[in-house]
């Protein structure tokens, strides 16, 4: 994704809306942002609600899943909020806030999730982007699914930041070791690798004998061939949505119970010797 020039930019806002006219000043802010400078391209549109930490609903109607950012689950329906998911949700409203309810939207390569969510990226009054301020502050977890994978790296650094300092999520560690997973849902997971296998269905990468990392053959295209150099027997860390094989008896003999799809390369992470 380039980066707005000072004039492209202008001519963006002079054909927007008096609602958008709050990104000039960003023109003058983009050389000194730390993470995921402002892009061209942007919507300026009008926040009416932040549901939680990584959506808001516009005064459109539309509601917007922000890309690369998992916050914390808000509880509903009688469950208990996760750690920090409140502070998500009330640091992502007073980012808003500050923007006067205006921001400016980036849509995603793909547009829409299987809810009918409007995928894409947000940005703040001096052109900060919200989803990397709140990875580095620790309120969420980087994430990156293809073919939404255009700041992944940034926001990598942004989480990068947060976990150093231990700030919010990392201030105790979440990551998980393999054989400790215990139920379906979001997760960052360590271990060591066993084995790879493939089949029609894919690549799977053995981590103990409870939980396979699986590449989908519909993404493996996405994943270089040096992807698999030497990741037999090293300690990783990967990350995404843990799914339970057991529901339904849907788990077939010699099967790891549970499996963690991976959605983007970036999403396991080779330990250091």
């Amino acid at each position: 994704m380039s980066n707005a020039s000072p004039l492209g930019l202008a001519l963006l806002l002079k054909k927007a809306s008096l609602a958008g006219a709050f990104f000039m000043a960003a023109i003058w802010q983009v050389p000194a942002l730390a993470f995921c400078p402002l892009p061209a391209g942007v919507q300026p549109v009008q926040v009416r609600q932040v549901v939680d930490g990584d959506t808001v609903r516009l005064v459109d109607g539309r509601s917007v899943r922000l890309i690369g950012l998992n916050a914390p689950e808000i509880g509903r329906k009688g469950r208990t909020s996760e750690a920090f998911a409140e502070a998500a949700r009330q640091r992502l409203q007073a980012l808003v806030k500050a923007s006067d309810g205006q921001v400016g939207l980036v849509p995603g390569v793909e547009a829409k999730d299987k809810y009918g969510r409007t995928l894409a990226h947000i940005y703040g009054r001096s052109g900060d982007n919200l989803e990397a301020t709140l990875l580095s502050e620790g309120l969420g977890y980087r994430v990156a699914v293809a073919p939404n994978v255009d700041l992944s790296g940034c926001q990598q650094q942004a989480e990068q930041a947060a976990r150093r300092a231990g700030l919010g999520l990392w201030r105790r560690s979440p990551v998980i070791p393999a054989g400790q997973v215990s139920q379906s849902g979001f997760a960052v997971i360590s271990g060591q690798v066993q084995g790879i296998a493939r089949n029609r269905g894919g690549i799977w990468i053995e981590i103990n004998d409870q939980l396979v990392l699986q590449v989908p053959a519909r993404l493996q295209r996405n994943f270089p061939a040096s992807f698999l150099e030497g990741l037999k027997g090293r300690d990783i860390e990967a990350r995404g949505w843990v799914l339970d094989r057991s529901r339904k008896g849907g788990l077939k003999p010699g099967q790891q119970r549970w499996m963690l799809p991976l959605t983007d390369p970036s999403m396991l992470e080779r330990s250091e010797r």
